[in-house]
């Protein structure tokens, strides 16, 4: 069984260390927890890890944000992987910071990322890994907190919650989704 996992983020320098890449910092701990390697290949940098007999292809889309929909649709075609077994690793202002949450489906919520991905998919039933940034920013100054660096106390936080996201992400390939939301969601 194979699956896509798609972390989303903007390449780049400028925004490594954003708070809107976490889904590329989320795959870059699980590709190096398996000893993976990322490739440049169409639409993105893409890795494969292995794992209790299942294929995870990691996907870091290179398309920017606001076009991930692009390279998704391209790797699931490619790969020849089911919609069923997508799962999209998203920064999430509505989750306080570090909280993680395992969707089935649901909206973008505001977030460019799945916007993109929910119109070429024609759908939005689709997983989810929700990786919460907190919205501890002043009124209006949105996409400064999201596109800005982590604080260094966030930094201090963020490992941990790296290695619990990395753990959903297998958990979802070993037991499913609906066992590891009722594991996980509840932390």
């Amino acid at each position: 069984m194979k699956y896509l996992i798609a972390g989303l983020g903007n390449i780049g320098a400028e925004y490594a260390n954003t708070r809107h890449n976490i889904g590329f910092n989320v795959l870059d701990a699980l590709a190096q927890a398996s000893n993976a390697v990322f490739s440049s290949k169409r639409y993105g940098f893409v890795a494969e890890i292995k794992h209790k007999g299942r294929i995870y292809v990691l996907l870091k889309p290179s398309t920017y944000m606001n076009l991930s929909g692009k390279a998704v649709l391209y790797w699931l075609n490619t790969e020849k992987i089911p919609i069923e077994n997508l799962l999209v690793v998203v920064d999430d202002i509505a989750l306080p910071l570090g909280t993680l949450r395992l969707r089935l489906k649901g909206n973008d919520g505001g977030h460019n990322g799945l916007k993109s991905i929910n119109e070429l998919l024609e759908t939005t039933d689709y997983a989810r890994l929700r990786f919460g940034i907190g919205n501890d920013y002043p009124k209006g100054h949105q996409v400064d907190h999201v596109l800005g660096e982590w604080t260094e106390d966030e930094q201090k936080q963020i490992p941990d919650r790296l290695l619990i996201a990395k753990d959903i992400i297998l958990s979802v390939g070993a037991i499913g989704l609906e066992r590891t939301m009722s594991l996980y969601n509840k932390k």
